[in-house]
């Protein structure tokens, strides 16, 4: 088979774990990716929560990246610590982590691993303030992005990795995010540690979870003594817009959301009243478990793009594997480029569709009406001994 013998140009549109994964791993083998993302700089945004990287997803894809070593400095172990708890404050499950605990799943917080990937990268990788608006194909190969705040650019492939909400997506299939019946809203307590001394230590080193009929809570801890704060609500689409929750008024929020846990125990109200940001609504959704596309000319999907599934952990640790394969595929044939997209895919739809089945089901079990009995049963299968409340 010929095959093309020149670099081949590779525009990347999202600037997540995902995507900066992939360039990174890339840029190693000599091959150069341009990342085109939407935000106008790197600090325009909050990165949201922890994530706790698994060893066979997250972090081997941080050693293809050469950045291991860099990432086991940042990360957190003990972020590792959970306590589970029902709606009444009974305390069903503490896992504490000790100190020479290997690091299976780190927690390292969203911007840490962002600005890690970015600062691997030459200067001029990552576009700022070009938010994709849709491509055309191109008579010889390949196709021409247009964004904003730029001229149109030329490339041979083009890999969407923008998330849920891909513009890039309709490209391959028509498939779009369906709505899970849950809905959450974020925030957070700064300098938990000066400031609310008591819940820092109520939380803990790391993930406190507490679910009830309905609605769920779960609290994280962050570097700079920050806990980040969620809320779950499992109702229709439109409750965000119809629950009277004004989101807009950050102290109105608050008290709107305090009382809608009126009838938990009055550690969780404490835990929302201390929330000093703002209250952040996202409605949830997934694509279908096991999409897949007939290959497309010089297109592909990686992350959430491809396999949007429910938040319980898999996602970024999913993507992050889906830039390191993809990259090597490319490596491999860089003057084959619809081979390894080929290959890629093959591989990236049979593993993600068993992620998506499994996080599908842990999202059914939060959602049931027994969840917190559903979720100690997920972590102790064997019926090991529970917390003393």
């Amino acid at each position: 088979m010929e095959t093309d013998t020149r670099s081949p140009r590779i525009a990347v549109v999202g600037a997540g774990p995902g995507g900066l994964t992939l360039a990174r791993i890339l840029h190693l083998h000599g091959i150069e990716a341009v990342v085109h993302e939407r935000d106008r700089d790197r600090t325009a945004r909050a990165q949201g929560g922890m994530l706790d990287l698994h060893r066979e997803s997250g972090q081997r894809a941080l050693r293809e990246a050469g950045l291991e070593a860099a990432f086991l400095r940042a990360a957190r172990r003990e972020g590792q610590d959970l306590r589970l708890l029902d709606h009444t404050g009974t305390l069903l499950l503490q896992e504490d982590t000790p100190d020479d605990a290997p690091m299976e799943r780190p927690e390292i917080d969203r911007a840490d691993l962002r600005a890690l990937l970015l600062d691997s990268l030459p200067a001029g990788t990552v576009r700022w303030g070009r938010a994709f608006r849709h491509a055309t194909r191109r008579p010889d190969g390949g196709w021409r992005l247009h964004v904003e705040g730029g001229a149109a650019i030329d490339c041979d492939l083009l890999v969407g990795a923008d998330g849920a909400n891909s513009r890039v997506r309709p490209l391959v299939t028509a498939a779009r995010p369906a709505h899970l019946g849950s809905n959450t809203v974020e925030s957070c307590i700064s300098a938990a540690d000066r400031s609310h001394p008591e819940l820092a230590a109520l939380v803990g080193r790391g993930n406190y979870w507490a679910l009830g009929p309905g609605r769920s809570l779960s609290a994280q801890r962050q570097s700079g003594g920050r806990i980040r704060v969620f809320l779950s609500f499992h109702t229709p689409e439109d409750w965000l817009a119809t629950c009277g929750v004004p989101f807009d008024d950050r102290d109105a929020a608050r008290r709107a959301l305090t009382a809608l846990f009126a009838d938990w125990a009055p550690q969780f109200r404490a835990l929302i009243g201390a929330c000093d940001e703002p209250f952040v609504p996202r409605p949830l959704s997934a694509l279908p478990v096991g999409l897949t596309w007939p290959a497309v000319p010089g297109v592909t999907l990686l992350g959430d793009a491809a396999h949007l599934m429910p938040p319980v952990g898999l996602g970024a640790n999913t993507a992050m594997l889906d830039a390191a394969e993809l990259a090597r595929e490319i490596a491999t044939a860089p003057g084959d480029l619809a081979g390894a997209v080929r290959r890629y895919e093959t591989a990236m739809f049979e593993r993600s569709a068993e992620a998506a089945r499994e996080s599908a089901r842990i999202m059914a079990m939060l959602m049931s009406e027994d969840g917190a009995a559903g979720l100690l049963r997920f972590f102790q299968p064997d019926g090991g001994n529970t917390a003393d409340a």
